[in-house]
């Protein structure tokens, strides 16, 4: 084709598959395509037209752009100039000429979102240079997907097939799996599931931006390969009757369910169970680019009520009458990646879990969990670590209930869940077992200590708290100047251990600006021992905040818990705002235009000692001339009313708002207003 630049003529673009493709791990996918790593250069060739020549200069310039709607700032385009050098922090590019070619070297940022892009060439005229699709780079260090070793890339990303784990821990049995994530069309379905999201579907511009994180991706896959929601892959069927689909026993492979789903328009695959919803998981992981696994737990607790313990109720016939289950054993998967969103030491394998056992912010769906928050019993951290938590570590209780209702503890086990946990080793048709990373070994005493975190952490949670140590302060609702009143400081101590602390709680005036004044008390030191439900209440005296505070009203309380062991600081501070009076308002006559109305007013001055030169003000358009009517009342006595008439006159029909405001040289800023609605 032959396209006309300001500057060049192009005859033909050669994207240079085979080669980039090479280079990028992607050649198994396609030679016809372009499909490169995030973070990595890649080079097409610009053919020129016989007599042109491609001149470097400010006038050289790129687009990169994906999803519906390119956005610089959602991350979805990039623009960028020529440089000498290739940066592989940003997207960059580089040119070598010669006679008649063009080398050009792109590389994209290693954060920019995944997905189909465009490249473009910016001379003031826009030219296309073609279509690429741009993956996680797990060979990328700066990549949040990056894999130290390359053993574990070719097994973890490369590798089109696999073992996957069933049976019992006594009698494991092998299946063998095809992820063929590298057959033809399937990246394209992978990109496909993405599209069909509801949150694609809902917001395509902010799903397409957050494609760039593999923590948000992983959860999308999580929901979408179940058919819950949405126009997920698979439907789970775990009952004997599978006569208008396919026995989940019977699938081997997960192109076949992946094309069956694409070719259908989006409808769902009948039927799923745990490992095969794991499988087709890794399957679009791997063709993504996002490091994966397929792993199964033994044992594998479903904790129905959330509280970490399998409650097992039996009636006199030995048959199971309780919601809580144990499965013989699940399937799930492991994405490898960082956790920005979480501290240090929580990057690595993330469980995920597509099988529909449960809603997760409101959507079946589960994970990405980091593997070591399990281990630690940090059931606080994103997402659902106390489900995966339970399904390898929960407590079993038995009961037997009775006919007549009577219920008998019988045993329990702190051992019989999660057991075995397994996965394919790295290049060998061998299984290897997991359980230390999910598990202290069971009946240790880090084990049990992980098991009281965990159970103490969880509790919290049900009942909408968080762990640690926390101050918050509390006001009541009757806090109008010219009173005295109470504020409180409430101490909770969320941790497994007592505690002993230092308090400073104290009241200063502030501005609205911002802008902090005196002192206006000071609560004493305290020394607090178990302090949760603890509380020290600090007194607000009207003799003390009244010489502080400013017209603004305003009182910013702060409180300061001091752990007497650790010395950590903890603080929790609110502003306030004093009630003034209420003037009672009551307008006498019949609102028409050119009648005169009275407003009637009273005030009752709330502080305990006189206010002087006390002045009502009303205002309104078309109802006061335009210019304030004011009306002094002179000094009004501690606790007294005070009351006025005020007459004005409507000039014009239809609705207004007549304003009034009380002023004395203690109190200010009362207002209040009455809606009028005149007649002609």
């Amino acid at each position: 084709m032959s396209l006309l630049f300001t500057v060049v003529e192009i005859e033909r673009i050669d994207l240079v598959c085979e080669v980039n493709n090479t280079d990028h791990h992607t050649l198994q996918n396609s030679v016809d395509r372009l499909i490169v790593r995030r973070g990595q250069p890649f080079t097409i060739t610009l053919h020129l037209r016989p007599g042109t020549h491609f001149q470097n200069g400010d006038n050289i310039n790129f687009i990169a752009q994906t999803g519906p709607m390119p956005s610089v700032v959602a991350q979805t385009k990039a623009k960028f100039s020529l440089s000498r050098f290739i940066s592989r922090s940003s997207w960059s590019a580089t040119a070598e000429t010669s006679d008649s070619t063009v080398s050009l070297t792109v590389c994209s940022h290693p954060n920019a979102p995944i997905g189909v892009y465009k490249l473009i060439l910016d001379q003031g005229e826009r030219i296309g240079l073609g279509e690429f699709v741009l993956l996680f780079n797990p060979w990328c260090k700066q990549d949040s997907v990056y894999l130290a070793s390359e053993a574990e890339m070719e097994e973890y990303v490369l590798s089109q097939d696999g073992l996957i784990y069933r049976g019992i821990p006594k009698r494991i049995t092998v299946l063998p799996w095809t992820f063929g994530q590298f057959e033809p069309g399937i990246l394209d379905i992978c990109l496909q599931i993405l599209d069909e999201s509801p949150n694609y579907i809902s917001d395509a511009a902010l799903d397409c931006s957050e494609r760039r994180n593999p923590v948000y991706v992983t959860r999308v896959l999580s929901a979408m390969i179940n058919s819950l929601d949405d126009k997920g892959v698979l439907v789970g069927n775990w009952s004997d009757d599978h006569e208008d689909g396919v026995k989940p026993t019977v699938w081997k492979d997960s192109c076949s369910i992946l094309q069956q789903w694409s070719n259908d328009g989006c409808r769902a695959v009948r039927y799923g169970q745990c490992w095969v919803f794991a499988a087709v998981a890794c399957t679009v992981s791997r063709a993504l680019g996002i490091p994966c696994r397929v792993v199964t737990n033994y044992g594998s607790a479903r904790d129905s009520n959330g509280d970490l313990v399998m409650e097992r109720f039996y009636n006199e016939f030995d048959e199971n009458i309780a919601n809580d289950s144990i499965w013989n054993f699940h399937v799930w998967v492991e994405n490898w990646m960082t956790r920005p969103d979480l501290a240090l030491g929580y990057e690595g394998w993330q469980a995920s879990d597509p099988t529909p056992q449960r809603r997760s912010e409101g959507v079946f769906c589960c994970g990405p969990a980091p593997v070591r928050a399990i281990k630690e019993g940090e059931l606080t951290f994103k997402y659902d670590i106390p489900f995966v938590y339970a399904e390898v570590n929960a407590d079993v209780v038995e009961y037997i209930k009775l006919r007549d209702g009577r219920v008998f503890k019988m045993g329990g086990s702190t051992t019989e869940v999660g057991k075995s946990i397994s996965t394919k080793a790295v290049g060998r048709d061998e299984r290897e077992d997991i359980t230390h990373n999910y598990k202290y070994p069971e009946g240790s005493e880090e084990e049990r200590r992980v098991y009281e975190k965990a159970n103490h952490h969880n509790k919290l949670a049900q009942a909408g708290e968080e762990p640690g140590f926390h101050i918050k302060i509390k006001v009541t609702p009757d806090m109008q100047i010219g009173s005295d009143f109470d504020v409180y400081a409430e101490l909770k101590n969320n941790t497994m251990v007592t505690k002993s602390c230092r308090v400073m709680f104290y009241a200063q005036a502030v501005s609205y600006n911002g802008k902090l004044g005196e002192t206006c008390g000071l609560g004493n030191c305290l020394i607090v021992s178990y302090v949760s439900g603890s509380k020290v209440t600090l007194r607000l005296e009207y003799a003390e905040y009244s010489k502080a505070i400013n017209q603004d009203r305003m009182i910013k309380l702060v409180a300061l818990l001091i752990d007497a062991e650790t010395r950590d600081f903890y603080r929790a501070k609110k502003t306030i705002i004093l009630d003034g009076p209420e003037i009672i308002v009551n307008i006498l006559g019949v609102p028409k235009v050119g009648q005169n109305l009275v407003a009637d007013l009273a005030l009752q001055n709330p502080l305990p000692e006189p206010l002087e030169n006390c002045v009502f003000t009303i205002h309104g358009a078309n109802l006061t001339d335009g210019k304030p009517i004011t009306h002094e009342v002179g000094t009004v006595g501690p606790k007294e009313f005070v009351t006025a008439k005020v007459q004005f006159t409507p000039k014009l029909p239809g609705q207004r708002k007549i304003l009034i405001d009380f002023a004395s040289d203690k109190l200010h800023n009362v207002e209040t207003y009455e809606n009028l609605k005149q007649g002609k």
